[in-house]
């Protein structure tokens, strides 16, 4: 999220309301499925909805978190370096966790329609806040590694200056530049591999049974979290699609960077909602309930004395 900071001030003024906006409206839509989770304790027993429900809560935070590093890279980019880490801290395990909730789900429909038997054994409850608890430990591991080593490398009174609020600026050293080649590509060869075998599978048992509307279903949805993965994932090319064109166009260096920034930080996070929010029935129709606008039109009776006064 390194932007030139040459925009003028209606390009700068532009994009950033086109970020506030797109975050503001989605962080609205998925408040009304986190209420409406929330209001039926028919979900909170329900693997998938629980997932799904973190997914959600963690696109919340992160889409949050992501547009106040965009507007203070506008308004005030240097602050102070622990406050600085922190945000980062936040913003990439939340970015993180998304792939992995993807593939704890795309295994709860492989479990759900391939093994139903074993379904209630195997996803209950309390395992699936223990998930939870593992996602946002692997998550936050690899940027908390790259703080302790920050702190290792760095004297103490360096955490109490100021910087240009970039992970490029804060993190450095040469182990920073080699992990970023190396875990990325293993961290989503792994959830891929989880998601194309669960999708291999279900659609293997949606053939043998083609009156099963549930396994056509849960097929079609990991087909969408493959399309949700895949635009998170390119989040972790946008610097070289940046290299790419921006040698084309270096005039348009800032538009090309936002455009990039857009499509792999904000639009995946409309798939959320799209998925489920909208797709699902119990979800959709739960929805339609506590937010829908109805009148109520009460029919009063004539006072025939009062008519005749």
């Amino acid at each position: 999220m390194n932007f030139t900071r040459r925009d003028d001030v209606e390009e700068a003024l532009a994009k950033n309301l086109v970020i506030v906006t797109l975050v503001v409206i989605i962080n609205c839509v998925n408040a009304m499925l986190v209420f409406t989770y929330f209001r039926n304790s028919a979900f909170h027993c329900d693997t998938r909805y629980i997932l799904y429900i973190h997914l959600v809560i963690n696109d919340m935070i992160m889409l949050s978190m992501s547009a106040t590093l965009f507007v203070l890279t506008y308004v005030n980019p240097i602050y102070n370096v622990s406050v600085c880490c922190l945000m980062i801290v936040i913003a990439a395990t939340t970015h993180k966790n998304t792939p992995l909730i993807l593939a704890c789900m795309a295994i709860e429909r492989y479990i759900a329609i391939c093994k139903p038997l074993h379904h209630a054994q195997i996803c209950t409850v309390p395992r699936t806040y223990a998930l939870i608890g593992i996602i946002w430990g692997v998550g936050v591991a690899p940027t908390l590694a790259d703080v302790i080593a920050l702190l290792i490398e760095r004297p103490a009174g360096f955490f109490y200056t100021n910087i240009f609020c970039y992970n490029e600026n804060l993190f450095t050293s040469t182990y920073y530049r080699e992990k970023l080649k190396v875990v990325p590509p293993i961290y989503l060869s792994f959830v891929w591999l989880i998601l194309i075998f669960t999708y291999i599978r279900i659609v293997m048992v949606a053939k043998k049974a083609k009156g099963d509307s549930s396994a056509k279903k849960a097929h079609n949805t990991v087909l969408l979290h493959g399309i949700q993965l895949l635009l998170c994932m390119m989040s972790y090319v946008s610097r070289l699609l940046n290299m790419i064109l921006v040698p084309f166009f270096p005039e348009h260096r800032s538009k090309i960077s936002f455009f990039t920034y857009l499509i792999t930080s904000i639009v995946p996070r409309l798939l959320s909602t799209l998925i489920y929010g909208l797709r699902d029935q119990a979800f959709s129709k739960r929805m339609s309930v506590y937010f829908s606008c109805k009148v109520t039109i009460v029919k009063v009776k004539p006072d025939m004395k009062g008519s005749h006064d």
